[in-house]
């Protein structure tokens, strides 16, 4: 299956572009510059130069594969529209083909738990910094309508080889924000890879999953994995960060059985903690 990946040379992307060629999957990856280009070409991917704002060029990709990996995304004031505008024309070229757009989304729109475990079904109550990602996750799970196998996967916070957020308190570039009793949920980057890879080849369209492993950490307890000793009040982090503090303060408790039960995803990788004290050693 050839497969069109945006993001492809980014932390979550690179992963599972290797992981698709690993099993065959011939794959182009979107390069927003030559020495992505490059990276991409070097790894075994062919490059196709563009970026999120290049409609003929996503619908030229997406024309010439068997499915569509969606996982760029350029954070910024405008980082919304473009995703929308990304998936619309994506949804455009596919339309009545048949073929596969998997989406990625990530577990944030559940917004706060509040101390529940949730799964697929949970109310959704997003951020500011993710308001608009459940209408777009619409369009796409809505999609069989026009003969397109849409597919929705929403990790949790990404860690692993080195890399992810939480991996910013083991290089300081990240500080606890409040007293970090709130709750984040995690999944590795090989083990999220592997349910890419699960649902392009298994699942049923209109299908949605949320991707989250072992149970979730206070955000305390990870900052003191990672060695972290910095530290920011919330509302200090606003100003520095602007809406993404209210995201990293939220208490998420997330887990799903339905990956497993219906593709049979099962992550094994070390846990974040584990990850984490290592990185830090």
């Amino acid at each position: 299956m050839k497969v069109f990946l945006t993001g492809a040379s980014g932390y979550i992307g690179a992963v599972v572009a290797e992981r698709l060629l690993a099993h065959g999957h011939p794959v182009s990856g979107l390069a927003r510059s030559d020495a992505a280009a490059a990276k991409l070409e070097s790894a075994g991917l062919q490059a196709v130069r563009g970026d999120l704002r290049d409609a003929a060029i996503l619908s030229a990709g997406a024309a010439a594969s068997d499915a569509v990996i969606h996982l760029a995304m350029e954070w910024g004031p405008n980082a919304a529209q473009l995703d929308r505008s990304a998936v619309e024309t994506l949804l455009q070229a596919l339309r009545g083909s048949g073929k596969t757009l998997l989406y990625t989304s990530g577990s944030w729109v559940l917004g706060d738990t509040k101390g529940r475990l949730a799964g697929e079904m949970f109310p959704l109550r997003p951020p500011a910094i993710v308001a608009a990602r459940p209408a777009v996750e619409r369009l796409v799970l809505d999609a069989v309508e026009e003969k397109i196998r849409g597919i929705v996967i929403r990790p949790a916070m990404v860690y692993g080889r080195g890399g992810g957020r939480v991996q910013k308190f083991v290089t300081g570039k990240m500080p606890l924000i409040g007293d970090g009793e709130y709750h984040w949920s995690f999944v590795h980057v090989d083990d999220l890879a592997d349910l890419f890879l699960l649902a392009l080849g298994r699942s049923p369209a209109g299908e949605l999953y949320l991707a989250a492993d072992g149970p979730p950490r206070k955000a305390k307890d990870v900052a003191a994995a990672a060695g972290c000793s910095s530290y920011m009040t919330l509302p200090q982090a606003r100003e520095v960060m602007g809406p993404l503090a209210d995201a990293l303060v939220m208490d998420q408790q997330v887990g799903s059985t339905k990956a497993g039960r219906l593709l049979g995803w099962k992550p094994f990788r070390p846990g974040v903690l584990d990850e984490l004290r290592g990185s830090a050693a």
